[in-house]
């Protein structure tokens, strides 16, 4: 597994990298961000000591422009998250590059609940690594830091996933015929934007992945632990419960692409869909907008 991951460079009109190959981890939570925000800064803390000294190095800064991630830029991105009078209301991105897409980026945006301009708003953070640093560290690892993770956050759903890796879903800057392409080859490849999808999912789950983490009320939707068990009798399935009711789904040793040239789609990924597949997001609505009907037909993939 360690060499199956196809390498991706998605360029924008000017040639900018608009996305790459790598692994997103993502997490859910809904929760007001101010009884949370202190587990996402000590999350952030985890997620920095495991990447490489000084990756991080650009944000945008409160006027639009990209600032460099300075001693004084932390200052203020802490308070951003922890003090009055924004106590993690807001949006914090962090970037390998202040031009272009790089392996290494963090996103957190904090959600009012109830936000009457959004249609159902949820808080969400998300990491992410370039397949390199997969293929360096191995599965294991990756899987235990997603692990420590999601130990800090009390979220209600979150996922790991081999995935294009783009700040803010910037991929769509790119050949859009490739990236259909792409995600029509490998189901396992995840295309995230948590922008957008952090403003309508609510509480509602997203499509199985290598690692699929599972919190409440949707745990208890999908009957608890134990039809987790019945419905998943697959010797690459294990199941990690967590404290909080809560509990991690591995679906395979590695992350996997899931090349429809060369395999079916592994039973155990159709398995655990079928399962969620009642609280499953989906746009709703009789006119839907291209992108919320591809949306929707995507997120369906392993059915």
């Amino acid at each position: 597994m360690r060499d199956n991951f196809p390498s991706i460079q998605l360029r924008a009109r000017k040639g900018w990298l608009a996305g790459r190959d790598g692994i997103v981890i993502s997490f859910f939570i809904q929760r007001t961000p101010a009884d949370f925000a202190p587990a996402v800064w000590r999350a952030l803390q985890t997620y920095l000591r495991a990447i490489p000294d000084g990756t991080l190095g650009w944000y945008p800064s409160d006027d639009g422009d990209m600032a460099p991630l300075d001693d004084a830029g932390w200052k203020h991105l802490r308070q951003c998250l922890l003090e009055p009078p924004w106590n993690g209301l807001r949006s914090i991105e962090l970037m390998e590059s202040p031009s272009e897409a790089g392996g290494y980026h963090f996103e957190y945006y904090g959600r009012q609940l109830g936000d009457p301009i959004l249609e159902d708003p949820i808080s969400s953070v998300s990491f992410t690594f370039p397949t390199e640093y997969l293929r360096e560290h191995g599965a294991s690892h990756l899987q235990s830091l997603a692990l420590q993770l999601g130990y800090e956050l009390p979220f209600n759903f979150g996922y790991a996933s081999f995935a294009i890796v783009s700040p803010q879903g910037l991929f769509s800057s790119g050949d859009w015929k490739l990236t259909e392409a792409l995600l029509a080859r490998y189901p396992g490849l995840d295309a995230y934007n948590n922008r957008e999808l952090s403003a309508v999912i609510g509480t509602h789950a997203l499509a199985p992945a290598w690692l699929t983490f599972l919190g409440q009320p949707l745990l208890g939707q999908l009957g608890g632990i134990d039809a987790l068990r019945n419905a998943l009798h697959f010797p690459e399935v294990s199941l990690l419960p967590m404290d909080g009711d809560r509990v991690l789904v591995t679906l395979d040793e590695w992350p996997d692409p899931i090349d429809t040239q060369t395999k079916a789609i592994p039973p155990q990924y159709r398995a655990l869909a079928r399962l969620m597949e009642p609280f499953l997001f989906q746009y709703k609505g009789e006119e839907l907008l291209p992108f919320q009907h591809d949306t929707n037909q995507w997120l369906r993939r392993f059915l």
